[in-house]
């Protein structure tokens, strides 16, 4: 296994630990200051939040081009502020990634 293959394993296993779910309500903050990114439940959050990491610009190019990841819109910040929905996040700084399952 190379260093290179074996420090992105590290790496992904580090986002994955720090990936939890929480309430729009706690989030809220990072949508007004304008750090947040949205997911499509149809991606992997962790895999994602390691190619921003990972400076992966073709990657995140082509999902936000589909908008699959893109910053948190007005309309699904007040629905989620209706229902104060939960959400999978994880930092990657300077963004918190958010993802809303299709169960919820």
């Amino acid at each position: 296994m190379s260093k290179n293959h074996e420090q992105g394993e590290l790496l992904r296993a580090k986002i994955n630990g720090e990936t939890s779910r929480m309430k729009w309500s706690e989030l809220q903050r990072f949508f007004a200051s304008g750090a947040m990114i949205s997911v499509a439940a149809d991606l992997d959050l962790v895999e994602v939040a390691y190619r921003i990491a990972s400076d992966d610009k073709d990657a995140v190019a082509g999902w936000m081009a589909d908008s699959r990841v893109a910053r948190v819109s007005d309309d699904q910040a007040q629905t989620w502020v209706q229902t104060d929905a939960t959400l999978w996040a994880v930092v990657v700084k300077p963004w918190i990634l958010v993802q809303h399952d299709k169960l919820h």
